[in-house]
């Protein structure tokens, strides 16, 4: 056994890069970095065995190089201009070795800078591929899909014409429904590039439904229906994730028990009264503006609720002893709006479109950093 003495001597200058070591010891995400701090291919190397590839095995090496392309079209097909595909150095888009851009991104000095920002750039976006491709639910989704959707299938009915929501008893008639079957991989990965946080399992709405209906006051009702069914309940909901931008419900509990006897003694479908609730409602209710995400728009307003639902897959490999299923939670979004607030939905500051473009925007400035942004602003496109 080698014989270890106490000692600070080191090779070269005993240096410590301040601004790695902050991030680290701080939580600042890998996304918000402008650099690395690695000195030669053989730490690059070392970076990539603890991150978790083996270089030794071929399959790893092409991953890694399917990442990197993919990373590479990303940016120019979202965060570049037509014309501006050419930007990126040639050594960074078609390297002889992906390695060599962990090197290249912890070079600092007037002559590379600009490789040393395009090689983070392009590493950013394939760190938040391998958070997508390395997530165990993901690869489990045609189960998930097919377990969260057969439950909501049971209350979400269709007669031909139109889709209701339903209990059993109570059935609320629906303007729309829409239902997120998958979240595109682009998607996911814009996603990923915007949040703190940097963690594919931290994105909820990879599945989902919104339900539209013609009043606020039958997105009261849709609750009541969803919790008496049994798919929202104490313990399945992520209280931390749900988002009411809609319905004062202490002004709504006082409208309802106004109208209650109404409700219930009512022969046909109440429509006209309940526009009529959701006017008094309206008069009274105070501004509902608990929304944490920076990207939503003035003026949009629903119910998110995060509801988590355990799946259970076939385990291969289960001891003998073990009859039970694999079992893990997964979280998805059910999202109920009135008519006018899904109106205000689909065009100006509210839309989905101008929230894409917002959020396309954060997640550009943060993967390209301001100066790298400046640079290409200032060059001509080709």
């Amino acid at each position: 056994m080698t014989e270890l003495h106490a000692s600070l001597r080191s090779d070269g200058k005993l240096s410590l890069n301040w601004s790695y070591l902050n991030a680290i010891a701080n939580g600042i995400s890998a996304i918000d970095l402008g650099a690395l701090a690695l000195r030669n291919l053989h730490d690059a190397r070392q970076f990539v065995r603890e991150y978790g590839f083996d270089l030794e095995q071929p399959a790893a090496v092409a991953l890694i190089g399917r990442a990197h392309a993919e990373a590479v079209a990303f940016i120019r097909c979202s965060f570049l201009e037509p014309g501006q595909a050419g930007l990126i150095p040639p050594e960074v888009a078609t390297p002889d070795d992906p390695l060599q851009l962990l090197v290249y991104a912890s070079l600092r000095g007037q002559q590379v800078d600009l490789r040393r920002m395009w090689s983070c750039a392009v590493l950013k976006v394939m760190h938040g591929i391998f958070y997508i491709d390395n997530n165990l639910k993901l690869r489990h989704f045609h189960a998930i899909r097919a377990q969260v959707f057969g439950t909501l299938d049971e209350v979400i009915r269709h007669d031909g014409k139109q889709h209701f929501l339903t209990d059993g008893e109570v059935c609320l008639p629906l303007l729309h429904y829409d239902r997120k079957d998958n979240k595109g991989r682009n998607s996911i990965l814009l996603k990923l590039l915007q949040k703190a946080a940097y963690l594919a399992a931290d994105i909820f709405d990879h599945l989902g439904v919104r339900l539209v209906f013609a009043t606020r006051c039958e997105c009261l009702l849709a609750l009541r229906t969803l919790q008496r069914a049994h798919l929202l309940s104490v313990t399945n909901v992520d209280a931390e994730r749900t988002r009411n931008t809609l319905l004062d419900l202490d002004a709504a509990k006082q409208v309802f028990c106004k109208y209650r006897a109404q409700l219930e003694h009512s022969t046909d479908y109440p429509l006209d009264l309940l526009r009529q609730m959701d006017a008094e409602l309206a008069e009274i209710a105070q501004p509902q503006t608990r929304c944490d995400n920076p990207h939503s728009g003035v003026g949009f307003n629903s119910i998110q609720v995060t509801v988590r639902k355990m799946i259970h897959v076939q385990q291969l490999d289960a001891a003998p002893e073990q009859d039970y299923d694999v079992g893990f939670f997964f979280e998805y979004e059910i999202q109920l709006m009135d008519e006018a607030s899904y109106q205000r939905s689909l065009s100006g500051p509210a839309s989905h479109e101008a929230y894409k473009k917002r959020q396309l925007d954060t997640a550009r400035t943060r993967v390209f950093g301001r100066e790298l942004i400046r640079w290409i602003a200032s060059r001509p496109a080709v």
